[in-house]
């Protein structure tokens, strides 16, 4: 007599997601690329209806989307070129969300780094290329760090928001580079367009081998890979972590609160700073305006997507980085305006945000009927 009922076992084999323990194991990181990617869909579909009533076709906008984003070689290393700053700056947001900060100055950061570095080459004209790009790289990680340590001290000394702090010295940054681009740095062969002089092409970074990607993308990676390891695999990322969930817990059990605070703050700083020193040492190749390209505030969005998690970062930054990649497609093959991209970033943040009271509310992936 055979029975109808199958084995358990078997059925656990066959459909994992359906046992309750798999799920409670799981759920959470389920749920933590689900819920982000249906925001991004959401988002682009959103997008394509508001393309569409400009008389546009949605399945266009996302055809050269694709293709202006990773449908070639060349839309790679594009889009991998915009990913290497993106990656940097999202770092600056999300590594103060483990102290449960959240800092949205990386654009002042980043251009603090690069006056920083700019002014450090210029200072060592006359040494090796390769003295002046390590220099240049001190100097961009500690401008940056001290910027965005500015608003951890104002958050812990003064009790000062440091949401607001960070972002108003966004503003203090800019003024400092436009004050300092047309003032006493600048180049007085730059008419048109003030700049600093140039830092030197025996002082640039090259491209990665077989590659037209700068060695920046290089850098975030494995800054996005040291952050993870120092947030999840140290003594340090484990007290972060412990403080950003209660921090009258952690100074009860003696942690260094303010220590803390000053310490991820300033390495949030200086991966900003090192996006702004690759900005100068691989694209620009001085110092002017064109550094406020947004590089800071499409990292907010980066580090939100991701969840503040520095490996999550490093893909997502490379589909925004795709996104930004494809504007000139877009404007070419459709007539899109170039503000275009920014208006879908827009509302992939609001989309993002919004998604966030999704969490811990889906019955099925907590293993609940």
């Amino acid at each position: 007599m055979t029975s109808s009922v199958a084995d358990p076992a078997e059925a656990v084999a066959i459909s994992p997601a359906a046992d309750p323990g798999f799920l409670q194991r799981y759920g959470g990181t389920i749920e933590y690329i689900l819920i982000p990617g249906a925001a991004l869909v959401g988002a682009l579909g959103v997008f394509g209806i508001f393309v569409a009533l400009f008389g546009k076709s949605p399945l266009d906008l996302y055809f050269y989307m694709y293709q202006g984003a990773f449908g070639t070689w060349f839309s790679w290393q594009n889009t991998l070129t915009r990913a290497a700053p993106l990656i940097l700056t999202a770092l600056c947001t999300a590594l103060p969300a483990q102290l449960g900060m959240v800092i949205i100055g990386g654009e002042g950061a980043l251009l603090i780094g690069a006056l920083a570095a700019t002014s450090m080459a210029l200072a060592m004209q006359s040494a090796p290329p390769l003295i002046v790009q390590l220099a240049m790289v001190c100097a961009g990680m500690i401008g940056g760090g001290l910027w965005i340590m500015l608003a951890g001290g104002l958050r812990q000394y003064r009790g000062v928001n440091e949401t607001i702090s960070s972002l108003l010295l966004v503003y203090i940054a800019l003024a400092i580079l436009n004050h300092l681009v047309e003032g006493a740095m600048r180049d007085p062969a730059s008419l048109n367009k003030p700049s600093t002089r140039e830092i030197g092409a025996a002082n640039m970074l090259g491209s990665i081998p077989g590659t037209d990607v700068h060695w920046g993308l290089v850098f975030g990676v494995v800054a996005a890979i040291a952050s993870y390891i120092l947030i999840y695999h140290t003594v340090f990322g484990f007290a972060a972590r412990v403080a950003g969930g209660n921090i009258r817990a952690a100074k009860i059990v003696g942690l260094s609160v303010g220590k803390l605070i000053l310490t991820i703050c300033f390495l949030a700083g200086a991966s900003a700073g090192l996006a702004g020193m690759v900005e100068v040492a691989a694209v620009q190749g001085r110092t002017n305006a064109n550094l406020a390209a947004g590089y800071g505030f499409t990292g907010i969005l980066v580090a939100f997507l991701a969840r503040q998690n520095p490996l999550a970062i490093i893909p997502v930054a490379i589909l925004l980085g795709g996104i930004s990649a494809s504007g000139g497609l877009l404007q070419r093959r459709l007539g899109l305006p170039d503000a275009s991209v920014q208006v879908l970033q827009g509302i992939i943040f609001v989309a993002v945000l919004a998604s966030d009271a999704l969490y811990g509310r889906i019955g099925f992936l907590r293993g609940k009927s």
